[in-house]
């Protein structure tokens, strides 16, 4: 975690008003509301536009493999150092079927044992995005065993969790009760 404290507090159940209520119930019916939705709650209007986009990115519409989208949403959060994006997408990493040990090769990079060729270069693709803003020729090309739609959606999906990342970083929003810190993202 970059920050010790919150920038902007996570809006407290008492401190909504009703437009923050409704979006908030409606969004999560009765389940736990985590910090970072608390926090974009405080802008309901982007909140909801937010959650559109955002529920694409999760969704089955999105033509990655929930798999293959939670390495590459991992990999896209730790690259931004981004402590909470990291500890929410572990659990939902796990849920998917990564292991212990390819989440802790997602921080290693492309050459980690654990991935296969396309897996690697789908790293590699995020490692040169979060710096370039840019998918170089050579590592397009050994994106061929994803469709073009995939490939799309592969950009996307780190442009949806750079701006989480960036998002998360410069609110201060701080891990929820159930979450883990990892080490390596530690100030």
């Amino acid at each position: 975690m970059r920050l010790d404290k919150a920038r902007i507090a996570p809006l407290t159940d008492a401190e909504m008003d009703a437009e923050q209520k409704e979006t908030l119930e409606k969004t999560f019916q009765g389940r736990p509301v985590y910090n970072i939705f608390r926090t974009l709650g405080r802008a309901p209007k982007a909140f909801k536009s937010f959650m559109r986009w955002g529920g694409y990115i999760l969704s089955d519409y999105n033509s990655l493999a929930p798999r293959e989208r939670e390495i590459v949403i991992l990999r896209t959060g730790y690259n931004w150092k981004s402590g909470y994006e990291w500890a929410q997408h572990v659990r939902i990493g796990k849920e998917c079927g990564l292991t212990d040990l390819e989440i802790d090769h997602i921080k290693e990079g492309p050459l980690a044992p654990s991935w296969s060729p396309l897996e690697s270069a789908m790293i590699r693709a995020v490692d040169e995005l979060t710096t370039d803003a840019f998918i170089t020729d050579r590592t397009w090309g050994e994106l061929d065993g994803l469709t073009e739609k995939q490939r799309m959606d592969l950009v996307m999906t780190v442009g949806q969790y750079t701006q989480v990342s960036m998002m998360l970083n410069s609110f201060g929003v701080q891990l929820d009760a159930d979450l883990e810190s990892d080490p390596d993202l530690e100030r």
